[in-house]
């Protein structure tokens, strides 16, 4: 079973969180194979409501096979961090695990609205969740962050490097989900290989740009934002 984060030992300061960030990076394992058919994956994602300092995630557990809604939670909860660039985690964590907890089972794969290694200490929340939970990840991005790629050809499938202009190291690819659309940016969250990963969001995007996944996370975690909200 997915335990949720004790709050009460969550880093509350940048310089906590990026010491936190330093132990886990050794932790990830960027390699392991896709899912295989009939697996569960889930998609994660959250909303915010700033002037009542509410965060809420939602946990959508799809067949791979059909992509059809298996079953899905949602959390709510006090923000747990403030914004700061490149600790993003620390702020949607906490919520995201709780919504993850919530399902009755456990996903063989989640997809993360955001990125993986793909971020300047190499843990993006993909990464970050995986180390936490032990469950396979990856992240899905809507732009490339500081990272480099050039632009992929314009049909469904075709990718190219995302690649930090530090040391030239490749943290994804930039992949092209549809035809003449711009592209998403994937990287290896936890315990799935990059290929393996481009090969996922392939499955998982047989209509629109957006993963299955994150596009039914995003409507449920901003459906249970506006309940909770509402007087």
């Amino acid at each position: 079973m997915i335990t949720p984060i004790d709050l009460a030992a969550w880093p509350g300061t940048e310089a906590a969180a990026l010491a936190e960030q330093q132990r886990l990076r050794p932790l990830v394992d960027p390699h392991g194979p896709a899912p295989a058919r009939g697996a569960l994956v889930a998609g994660v994602d959250v909303a915010y409501d700033d002037e009542r300092d509410l965060v809420a995630a939602a946990a959508v557990l799809l067949d791979l096979d059909t992509l059809e809604v298996v079953e899905q939670a949602t959390a709510v909860g006090r923000v747990a961090f403030p914004y700061l660039p490149g600790l993003l985690a620390f702020r949607e964590l906490p919520a995201v695990v709780d919504a993850l907890a919530r399902l009755t089972r456990r996903p063989d794969l989640v997809v993360c609205d955001g990125y993986g290694l793909a971020h300047p200490r190499r843990l993006g929340l993909a990464s970050h969740l995986g180390v936490l939970t032990g469950l396979a990840t990856l992240g899905v991005a809507k732009t490339a962050f500081t990272f480099t790629s050039t632009d992929p050809a314009p049909e469904r499938g075709a990718w190219t490097p995302l690649v930090d202009p530090a040391d030239g190291t490749e943290v994804g690819r930039a992949l092209r989900t549809r035809t003449g659309v711009k592209p998403v940016f994937v990287s290896v969250g936890h315990r799935i290989g990059l290929s393996e990963a481009v090969d996922c969001v392939l499955a998982l995007t047989p209509a629109y740009r957006l993963p299955e996944t994150t596009r039914r996370a995003d409507s449920l975690c901003r459906r249970a934002l506006a309940e909770a909200a509402a007087p």
